[in-house]
């Protein structure tokens, strides 16, 4: 629904909450339809704002949902690290399962990671990639150490490989696993197509805990 339209903002609160607003509007309408299908003028609508008045608050399409890229990173790691941290220890497929459950949980954010690296960070100024790369390393830091500290044969590395080979394989898997309702009829209607209907969160966790009972075995 298109709000009423917008006057240009004239302080530096009211800059924030058109900003906040066009976020929201944002997430709404990728919750709805998917990332790839919001368009720049589809958010502007969304917020009852021409186009052009649009960009004075972003630079680009791709720096919103970078926006709201971070703001799922610490989101995710806010629910993730207050888990981790009530636990004394944790098998490799107890923790699998934290990250597994926690990522699916966050469909936006799963569908998010896939676009990153392939379109978000390739049409924003440096300094905003620099920002948000900042942002993300604090939060795997922080999840880097509750790893290393439930299962303390890791290595600092090993923990930030286990960290992005969850965040990636969440974020193609999730595409995979959504391939729009056409699809998955064709899927579903052909026994030797059965294999390209994914479930994210049971693959996930198979190949996180094969990961981390190698990297134990590796260890030893």
């Amino acid at each position: 629904m298109t709000t009423a339209p917008f006057e240009r903002a004239r302080s530096a609160d009211a800059k924030l909450a058109r900003e906040e607003a066009i976020l929201a509007a944002a997430r709404a309408e990728a919750e709805r339809r998917g990332t790839r299908e919001v368009t720049l003028t589809d958010i502007a609508d969304a917020v009852g704002m021409h186009k052009s008045g649009l960009l004075r608050y972003f630079e680009t399409r791709e720096q919103i949902f970078l926006r709201l890229t971070a703001e799922e990173w610490r989101s995710w790691a806010g629910w993730l690290l207050p888990l981790l941290s009530s636990w004394r220890t944790a098998s490799p497929l107890r923790l699998a399962s934290a990250l597994s459950d926690t990522l699916v949980a966050r469909p936006l954010f799963c569908d998010l990671l896939a676009h990153t690296p392939l379109n978000l960070e390739r049409n924003v100024s440096v300094e905003t990639v620099r920002g948000f790369k900042l942002d993300v390393h604090v939060h795997v830091e922080a999840i880097a150490g509750e790893l290393r500290r439930l299962r303390p044969g890791l290595t600092e590395l090993q923990a930030i490989d286990v960290i992005a080979t969850a965040t990636s394989m969440a974020g193609a898997q999730w595409q995979m696993a959504t391939p729009g309702p056409e699809l998955e009829a064709v899927y579903r209607s052909d026994p030797r197509l059965r294999h390209a209907i994914v479930e994210v969160g049971p693959r996930l966790t198979r190949v996180l805990t094969a990961l981390l009972a190698g990297m134990d075995a590796e260890d030893k």
